[in-house]
């Protein structure tokens, strides 16, 4: 008879889930028709009484927040040099710097572990991993966050003295930050990779491909991000993990200069080469360039506004505007995403890195509209879903950015200025668009995905807000 369960066994299941997005993703990638409900609980009785509590000085938190987004969205981001970290950052030697908020030897996540030693290594400072393990074990290396350096890094984020920096100087504000360049894709440092050809690699970009990087942008002044980044946006790029277009417009302008300062043709075509060859060449300008448009909104009294958000692998850690340089910590969560071949989400690594520094200025997840080739890259479906990532997101943003429109959404401005007190209100966390990391030592990358902040780091935020 109909509706009995002979007949329910009969036809293809229709599901509906309601909650979290995994489970409609994972029947979604097996063609099992499913419908998601983006349910989330509403804020607990503790949130809704410090939510409260803030609300009594909302005019006071407004005009804050308006300025916090004014120096956020405002910055004038120019690419002036490259330049070793001893002499950028005037970084010490004998110092690390990873990425995300602080985290001890102990804690580290395998892969971040192997860059250090592999940048240990490198250095000279010890010959091998025993050698180089028992030097940060003694205290003779000093661990310490990219973001206390005024630089950030990608996945691993490692830093040391020798290595060349990019330097991004913000006109508006008279601030800069610093970033490495992009080693390229696969078995790289920043991915956990530590053999000898990841070395190579790394004394290449220190010996020739920076100086000449260097000569070249001291040469032509700069070159002014803000545009580049805005057209680039246009092209279909988010600037986290697509960064084709992006790259090309700075290749355009940067290789006239390196041509002209290039003494030695063949080190010219090297460097032509190797940033022709790397797609993703430009996520460190962006990284820089947003963290040298979000450290001004830094300091703000009553803002309520973030100014960064990092991963060590361990830990999820936000800053926010009215709180300075303090970190609001949680346990990291796991990307979920597409697979290089031969892998699967038991490999991966939890999520780790700087990179979304880019989300936190609008770019990345929350400008997935402007680039749906990247949702289906990340696993996230297609344009549909790319549109319906960056509305959720604009209901935790402040406001729409004056400069990075997207034009698939009639040229209305990417959400920018996540405010914790919307975040901690609807439950909504921010997306982060990442590659994903082996979780085992060497791997490197296997795979690109998304993952969710940490609902955790906003509720502590708002308690420290609230005071």
């Amino acid at each position: 008879m109909p509706g009995s369960p002979r007949d329910l066994l009969r036809t293809p299941p229709r599901v509906v889930n309601v909650g979290l997005e995994l489970f409609a993703d994972t029947l979604a990638a097996l063609r099992v028709p499913v419908v998601h409900i983006a349910w989330r609980p509403p804020a607990g009785p503790r949130a809704r009484a410090l939510l409260a509590r803030l609300d009594a000085r909302r005019e006071a938190v407004e005009r804050a927040n308006a300025v916090a987004f004014d120096r956020l969205t405002g910055g004038d981001p120019v690419l002036v040099d490259c330049r070793p970290a001893r002499e950028a950052l005037e970084l010490p030697e004998r110092t690390v710097l990873h990425a995300g908020p602080p985290i001890d030897w102990a804690r580290m996540c395998e892969p971040m572990r192997a860059a250090v030693l592999c940048a240990l290594r490198y250095e000279g400072w010890a010959a091998n991993d025993d050698a180089a393990e028992g030097l940060v074990r003694s205290g003779g290396v000093r661990l310490a966050p990219c973001h206390d350096w005024r630089a950030v890094g990608p996945m691993t984020g490692i830093v040391t003295a020798s290595m060349p920096v990019l330097v991004v100087e913000n006109r508006a504000h008279g601030n800069r930050a610093h970033a490495t360049i992009n080693e390229g894709l696969g078995r790289v440092l920043r991915f956990g990779a530590n053999d000898d050809s990841v070395i190579a690699r790394l004394t290449w970009l220190a010996t020739e491909a920076g100086p000449l990087l260097g000569a070249a942008l001291r040469a032509a002044r700069g070159i002014g991000l803000r545009t580049l980044m805005a057209q680039a946006l246009r092209m279909g790029d988010e600037m986290h993990q697509r960064n084709v277009a992006a790259s090309a417009l700075l290749v355009r302008a940067l290789m006239p200069h390196v041509a002209r300062v290039g003494q030695r043709h063949n080190a010219v075509a090297r460097l032509a080469e190797f940033v022709a060859g790397n797609d993703q060449f430009f996520l460190n300008v962006a990284m820089a360039a947003a963290k040298a448009l979000a450290d001004p909104a830094a300091g703000v009294p009553e803002a309520t506004l973030v100014t960064a958000m990092a991963r060590n692998g361990a830990d999820f850690g936000i800053r926010v505007a009215a709180t300075g340089d303090r970190w609001f910590t949680a346990p990291v969560e796991m990307p979920a995403g597409l697979y290089f071949p031969g892998f699967g989400a038991g490999d991966a690594n939890p999520d780790l890195g700087d990179s979304a520094i880019v989300e936190t200025v609008g770019l990345g997840g929350g400008a997935m509209a402007a680039s749906p080739a990247v949702a289906r890259f990340v696993g996230a479906g297609g344009l549909a879903e790319a549109l319906a990532a960056t509305e959720e997101i604009r209901d935790i943003c402040h406001g729409e950015h004056p400069y990075f429109v997207i034009p698939t959404l009639d040229e209305r401005g990417a959400p920018a200025g996540i405010d914790v007190r919307r975040v901690v209100e609807t439950g909504v966390t921010p997306l982060i668009n990442t590659g994903i990391a082996g979780r085992t030592a060497g791997t490197g990358q296997i795979g690109a995905g998304t993952a969710r902040a940490p609902l955790a780091c906003f509720e502590q935020a708002l308690e420290a807000l609230v005071g």
